[in-house]
């Protein structure tokens, strides 16, 4: 008998579906949008971005999470 176990395979199409199920799981849904330069400014004027990470993706990904953060406390 052997003691070698199933390893997962670790292709990139197994790594994303991975991912997937994982966000699904916990409920996460991925969203593409177009930012263009007036919405990037309008993220810098509220101070949740600032000038230098005009081109840093994760920046931006981070500042629109806050603007969603702001506007959910601003419902309650």
């Amino acid at each position: 008998m052997s003691n070698i176990s199933p390893t997962r395979s670790s292709t990139p199409a197994a790594v994303r579906m991975r991912r997937y199920r994982k966000h699904r799981k916990q409920r996460l849904r991925s969203v593409r949008i177009l930012l263009d330069q007036p919405g990037i400014d309008a993220l810098i004027d509220m101070r949740l971005l600032r000038e230098d990470q005009r081109q840093d993706v994760r920046a931006l990904q981070k500042a629109l999470l806050g603007l969603l953060y702001r506007a959910e406390e601003n419902r309650a």
